[in-house]
């Protein structure tokens, strides 16, 4: 029988003349178009269980690709400059070592004010106060601040604020006010300033 008889037959064919328990005496027109559907369903199905994962598996890995390629970009960049990390490393080490060298330590600070009143004494200031402020914790450091009260003419308040600045441990000085002690003798002046040294903070430093 041909192709096209086949065709014609299947025109005929009612749902009730097929054997569903003897699929092998379909027509073979059916049986190719049922298998040509079967076939059809596989694939559609194929995709979405499976090719459908794979290409959003494909997907993830190409992302990953970028990332994994720029972190070994990133790391082959450190790796070539390691030493030089390390020679900056130590540089740095160093330099944080020297300045700590300058932050007075809680035993040194009695000491230090001693030198700042020796230094007024020196340059011609009276003293009214000297007076150690509430100490101001910061993250690496402590902030010592030191209320200084003193009288002089201007060239000896100028020698001491320039003494002051010239020690070796670290001595800042801010928020002065400077004004005559009275109407009858302006070269008198008063100074009131604020003196800041610093230590460092060991449980800040730790975090």
């Amino acid at each position: 029988m041909s192709f096209a008889q086949q065709m014609e037959s299947l025109k005929k064919l009612q749902a009730d003349d097929l054997d569903f328990n003897n699929i092998g005496s379909w027509p073979a027109a059916l049986k190719v178009i049922v298998c040509a559907v079967v076939f059809a369903v596989l694939l559609v199905l194929g995709y979405q269980f499976h090719l459908k994962d794979l290409r959003a598996s494909l997907e993830r890995a190409e992302q990953q690709e970028v990332v994994l390629r720029k972190d070994f970009t990133d790391k082959s960049y450190r790796a070539a400059n390691l030493e030089a990390y390390k020679a900056q490393l130590a540089e740095i080490e160093e330099r944080f070592s020297g300045l700590l060298k300058q932050l007075p330590k809680d035993s040194e600070v009695p000491g230090l004010l001693e030198d700042i009143t020796q230094m007024g004494l020196n340059s011609g200031l009276e003293f009214e106060s000297i007076t150690l402020q509430p100490e101001v914790a910061q993250q690496f450091y402590v902030e010592l601040p030191i209320n200084i009260v003193v009288r002089g003419s201007y060239h000896d308040l100028a020698t001491f604020v320039s003494s002051v600045a010239g020690l070796p441990r670290i001595v800042t000085l801010g928020d002065f006010t400077i004004s005559p002690v009275s109407a009858s003798n302006p070269d008198l002046l008063a100074m009131n300033i604020l003196a800041k040294t610093y230590r460092y903070n060991d449980a800040g430093g730790q975090q």
